[in-house]
């Protein structure tokens, strides 16, 4: 990994006092980050300035994955709204929240691509009797897809419907490959705990094929970085891998960690959501623009 990360800075904990932490996104306007406690359903923020973390919102309606929008603006899954959900300096405008009548399972993660449309996958986690991620319902169409979002037209049409749980989402610099993880099981999919990649075909994807299986627990958020590798979410850190599908390294963590994203003022910090707390280490890449 010295060839991937600093050789002088370390993993350093920012912030921790969390329940489940998700969702992490750098806002280089206010330099900070963004990300989510899910269980306790607030939104946080740290503060590259001041060093401090502040609660930016609460309740969040269980949000998830954010990204940026071409202008700036954050757009987010909530899991609370079954739906996705845009701020601006005028507050939260649903952008859509049904499928042919009926609600969205609980959009989890998304990616804004250069066409201005939103791909979001749609897994049932905020919909568990438990209420630790949302709000105890059912679903409402059967399966858990892959969707685009067409901001032009309002309609998300679904691009994947043949994963189990297909959990974060990201694309290759180029925007010709999707990668899409997985972390559910089926009976008749034992292991489709995995990351996935399908090659891009206008507004939809091809077939799909196995990219990489972390070697402890599961690849939930990833990020990708300028040279087309993936920074995966895993059981015991952060994994990397080529565009090829071949492991890279290893960024131990002491907490499972849940998703990854580039950041920091020359784009080169790594921001990683574990568990309880908000870890940062610096790499020597950047991420993907």
């Amino acid at each position: 990994m010295h060839t991937l990360v600093s050789s002088h800075e370390g993993l350093e904990q920012l912030h921790s006092g969390s329940v489940w932490t998700e969702g992490p996104l750098w806002l280089p306007a206010t330099k900070r980050v963004r990300w989510s406690d899910i269980p306790n359903n607030r939104i946080l923020e740290w503060d590259q300035v001041t060093g401090v973390a502040s609660v930016y919102r609460k309740p969040a309606e269980y949000t998830n994955g954010r990204a940026l929008d071409a202008h700036g603006r954050v757009v987010q899954c909530s899991h609370g709204r079954r739906a996705l959900e845009r701020e601006d300096a005028a507050g939260l405008e649903v952008l859509v929240e049904r499928w042919e009548g009926g609600h969205f399972n609980s959009p989890n993660d998304l990616a804004v691509v250069s066409d201005g449309s939103i791909w979001f996958t749609d897994p049932p986690y905020g919909l568990h009797p438990s209420g630790r991620e949302g709000y105890p319902g059912e679903q409402e169409y059967e399966g858990c897809f892959v969707f685009r979002f067409d901001l032009g037209s309002g309609i998300a049409t679904p691009v994947i419907t043949s994963m189990v749980h297909p959990n974060g989402i990201a694309f290759s610099p180029d925007e010709t490959v999707l990668y899409v993880s997985d972390t559910g099981t089926h009976e008749h999919q034992p292991d489709s705990k995995c990351i996935m990649t399908f090659p891009v075909k206008g507004s939809g994807v091809g077939r799909g094929r196995v990219f990489a299986r972390v070697p402890v627990g599961a690849a939930d958020g990833f990020a990708i970085d300028r040279e087309a590798r993936v920074w995966t979410s895993a059981g015991d850190g952060v994994y990397v891998y080529s565009p090829a599908g071949e492991l890279l390294g290893h960024i131990p963590v002491p907490e499972t960690v849940s998703n990854v994203c580039f950041g920091g003022e020359n784009g080169d910090e790594l921001f990683i959501t574990a568990s309880t707390s908000l870890y940062r280490i610096r790499t020597m890449t950047t991420g993907a623009l």
